[in-house]
Order: C-alpha cells, then sequence, then structure tokens
C-alpha cells in the first residue's frame, strides 16, 4: 500500500521494472521552466505510464504521486512483456522507438515552449538538433545537417529575420560558432544560458508571489 500524497515512483527509479496501479487514483507531475510542480496527467488502475526520455536542456523531474490510498504491483518489464505479448522486450522496445520516432519529444518541447522566450527556444532547439545530427568539434557538437535559418524559425515558431538576430548574438556571445559551412554549437555555454534563465524565472515568480502577499496583508 502506498499512503495518500506519497511518491510512488520517481526518475531515480529503474526503467527496467513495470508498475502497475491496481486499486485507487494517481497522478503524474512535472516541474516547469519557473521550478513549479504542475500536474501532467491523472492515472487510473492499470499500468502507469513510463516517463518520457530527457530533453536537452530541460529537467521535468517527472514523479507519479498518490492522490488516494494506493495498492501497487511491480514486475520485471521484460517479463511484463514477454507474458502479454509473447516477444523479447528487447525487440519490443526496438520496434516501439522505431514506430513512434521522436514525438514524444516534440510533445514535451511543445509543451514547455509555451513559456519560453523565443531566445530561449532556439537554444532548445539547438541542444536537440546537437542530441540527434551533432558530431564532436574542438569547439563544442558540430550540427551535420544544412542548419537553415528558415527551417529554424519554423521549429521555434519565429520569422526568419528574428532568428538570423539571435544567430548572430549567439555567435557574438560565443555559444555558436562556425566550421566551414557548419554550425558548431557550445552545448555547455547554453546548457548554462538556460539554466541561469530558469533560475532568473523562479526568482521573478518568487517575487511576484512575495509582492502578492504583501499587497494582501497592506490591504487587510
Amino acid at each position: 500500500m502506498v499512503e495518500k500524497r506519497a511518491i510512488i515512483i520517481d526518475e531515480r527509479h529503474s526503467h527496467d521494472t513495470a508498475f502497475i496501479l491496481l486499486a485507487g487514483v494517481a497522478r503524474i507531475t512535472c516541474r516547469n521552466r519557473k521550478g513549479t510542480r504542475t500536474l501532467v496527467i491523472m492515472v487510473a488502475p492499470g499500468m502507469i505510464p513510463g516517463f518520457p526520455p530527457p530533453v536537452a536542456g530541460i529537467s521535468y523531474n517527472f514523479r507519479c504521486e498518490a492522490v488516494t490510498p494506493c495498492r501497487i504491483a511491480t514486475i520485471e518489464l521484460e517479463a511484463f512483456v514477454e507474458i502479454c505479448l509473447g516477444v523479447a522486450s528487447a525487440d519490443f522496445k526496438r520496434l516501439a522507438e522505431s514506430y513512434l520516432g521522436r514525438w514524444d519529444l516534440v510533445q514535451l518541447r511543445c509543451a514547455n515552449f509555451m513559456s519560453c522566450t523565443l531566445e530561449e527556444r532556439l537554444a532548445l532547439i539547438l541542444l536537440e538538433l546537437c542530441e540527434n545530427f551533432g558530431s564532436p568539434d574542438p569547439k563544442g557538437i558540430r550540427l551535420m545537417l544544412p542548419t537553415r535559418h528558415k527551417d529554424l524559425a519554423e521549429l521555434v515558431g519565429a520569422s526568419r529575420p528574428r532568428i538570423t538576430e539571435h544567430l548572430i548574438e549567439f555567435e557574438r556571445r560565443r555559444l555558436i560558432s562556425r566550421n566551414s559551412r557548419q554550425l558548431v554549437v557550445n552545448r555547455d555555454k547554453l546548457e548554462s544560458f538556460l539554466a541561469q534563465t530558469h533560475i532568473a524565472a523562479g526568482d521573478e515568480e518568487f517575487g511576484k508571489a512575495r509582492r502578492s502577499t504583501s499587497q494582501r496583508a497592506v490591504g487587510g
């Protein structure tokens, strides 16, 4: 049994174990870029969904929490897949990843984009491209695909001239550089930039909360 409000699983638990909610109601939450924990999905009895793979530059800190007292069962994922489907779990994982592609990352990226500035969205897209199309370079990660400004603009939902402006600024700040016609991303600096904006957003949110509390106290 898991008591109400207790954590059932979080990102530290093994991905090789399947968790099954036998009775009760649970929910999956994560932290947004302001550091606030927010509800993602309610979970009814059945298999608890696995957490999505990590997205470069974003820390979600997913966890599943008990909304009511819950009964939980666990089973090795390999045995669970073989019992249900009669195939090896490794084969099933490869098939699922090939079939679904990276749509999970697209959904996570779009959800996070709603609270990001254009500068932050561009940084996240560059980090994502590094994950899929990057090659080591003395100055960072070299993107092994054409990085047209028009394509980047469509990925982040902005105009091409605005993307060009931000890329010039990124290059001035040495977040990116050029190797012939290929773009080189300084991944460490980009992630540091995103971490700083994350902290700044959290401080701003905290400041707003304090001002609101003070105003209510004065008004009361």
